[in-house]
């Protein structure tokens, strides 16, 4: 049985523009050692120790970073990371909410994310080639209550009609901690300069100086060498709007990289 591994995260919930962005990075799990030892050798010929995180772009991890991120998208291009980018404009308000539906936005359009963002519906599972998906969600900042109903929906994705073919085992439904799974660091990455685009953080100056920080500047620069690296995959790429089919539906599967800008009904 085909077995695949999403990592999701989530960033900025409420920016100035845009707002409620998640991450996922799926993977064939039979690729895993082979796509970890691949990151992890780029970190250790790098120097880089520790965790790496947008938030830690500095003008001194600028260089390394970006090399760490060219590898990371050598091996979306080779097919073998697919990366899925989902935000919300804040323009786009949703009407007739209820309260439990506002209390709990964070889960309900995670799972929005899970369920549709990668075509899972398109991944050419049938009756006589399941396929089987491991979700592994970054750890959420929300109640066990709430998490515990969040996976408890995630699990029963494979009822619906167009995902019956699909297999999501309750128990293998895990947080993990990004600090230990370098696939997961290099969506953060990536997840967070959209953010950092979006919301036009780049034009921040301090409030001082009236200049913009070294550490804007250095986050602008991996900004741009992150967009250098989708338009090898996407030329003449738009980050602000949903990524386009191509001429078929099948493309939320097929595409390496893409990105949905989420519109309430």
């Amino acid at each position: 049985m085909k077995t695949y591994l999403i990592y999701c995260d989530e960033s900025v919930s409420h920016g100035e523009f845009f707002s409620n962005f998640y991450g996922g990075a799926l993977i064939d799990e039979s690729q895993k050692d082979q796509i970890e030892f691949s990151l992890n050798q780029k970190k250790s010929s790098l120097n880089l120790t520790g965790e790496v995180k947008w938030s830690k772009t500095t003008e001194q991890y600028l260089e390394k970073y970006i090399s760490f991120i060219s590898e990371y998208f050598n091996l979306i291009r080779s097919g073998k990371i697919k990366i899925r980018i989902m935000f919300k404009q804040n323009i786009n308000k949703p009407t007739h909410l209820t309260l439990e539906q506002q209390q709990n936005e964070y889960l309900l359009l995670y799972y929005q994310f899970f369920k549709n963002a990668f075509g899972l519906k398109y991944c050419g599972a049938s009756s006589s080639n399941q396929v089987r998906i491991i979700p592994l969600f970054d750890q959420m900042p929300d109640t066990k209550e709430h998490i515990d109903k969040f996976k408890d929906h995630i699990a029963r994705i494979p009822s619906m009609s167009d995902f019956n073919h699909i297999i999501i085992n309750r128990d293998e439904i895990a947080e993990i901690d990004s600090h230990k799974h370098v696939i997961l660091q290099g969506m953060d990455v990536i997840l967070g300069a959209m953010q950092f685009r979006l919301n036009k953080e780049h034009l921040k100056k301090n409030s001082d100086t009236g200049r913009r920080g070294k550490r804007t500047i250095a986050k602008e620069k991996l900004y741009k060498h992150i967009l250098y690296e989708i338009n090898k995959i996407h030329s003449n790429f738009n980050i602000g709007v949903s990524t386009g089919f191509r001429g078929s539906q099948n493309a939320l599967w097929n595409h390496p990289y893409r990105h949905w800008n989420f519109k309430p009904r």
